[in-house]
């Protein structure tokens, strides 16, 4: 087996919580947002939210916060709110969340191509992008431009797909249940780093604490493992 083989396909990358931790300014954006409208949160709300498709999270929010705004119109209200905090914050290096630039940076160097996949929208997801070095990531999937957000299998599937690699050969790295079951669903091996939200060790899934020494070649054991563990199937091909 030569070194390439050791290497995942790509590695998938979810944003809010597993490579900046910025679950926080969306907790303080739909507290501040439900609060204003004279709804009441709390933290059971947000955490059933994370990971969610932003318009699945704004009907949410409409039901159990009493928010009356059209579900783009509330989105749009958190976005501003949650790009307003990533401004204030004047040092943005302090919200990578550990070992996570280390990683993206390791795969850049040995040529394996990333993906970012995330349920914000393509104006909060490009200021991220924009403060990492050029061709960071290979692809930028979002949730406005996906017809079905996690849980569905459509973003890590369109992910694969702008990279031209098969989604069995990939590795999603996730911090919320919902997002994992998206990269589940699509066939992604998984690596889970929770980080609001317990997440449960199941058959296929590793659960980590932090992103903090985990290689390129160790990934690509995981694609590895996986692959001789079960027969060939369509995706495989």
């Amino acid at each position: 087996m030569n070194a390439d083989q050791l290497l995942p396909a790509a590695v998938l990358w979810d944003m809010d919580g597993t490579l900046l931790d910025t679950e926080r300014y969306w907790i303080e954006a739909e507290y501040n947002l439900v609060a204003e409208h004279g709804g009441s949160w709390n933290d059971h709300h947000c955490h059933a939210v994370v990971g969610m498709d932003l318009r699945d999270s704004a009907r949410y929010i409409q039901t159990h916060g009493g928010v009356d705004l059209p579900v783009d119109v509330l989105v749009n209200q958190l976005l501003d709110r949650v790009l307003a905090s990533l401004h204030s914050n004047s040092d943005a290096t302090a919200l990578w969340m550990p070992g996570a630039r280390d990683l993206l940076g390791q795969l850049r160097a040995v040529g394996v191509p990333c993906a970012l996949v995330t349920m914000s929208w393509r104006r909060l997801a490009d200021e991220v992008v924009a403060l990492l070095p050029q061709g960071t990531f290979d692809a930028v999937i979002v949730g406005d431009e996906v017809t079905m957000g996690k849980p569905h299998p459509e973003p890590y599937l369109n992910a694969a797909g702008a990279l031209g690699v098969v989604p069995t050969r990939c590795v999603a790295i996730e911090d919320s249940p919902t997002g994992l079951r998206s990269a589940e669903a699509a066939g992604c091996a998984s690596v889970a780093v929770p980080n609001l939200v317990p997440i449960a060790a199941v058959p296929g899934r590793i659960v980590l604490t932090s992103l903090v020494g985990v290689t390129a070649q160790w990934l690509g054991t995981l694609v590895t493992q996986r692959t001789a563990a079960r027969s060939p199937g369509p995706l495989d091909t």
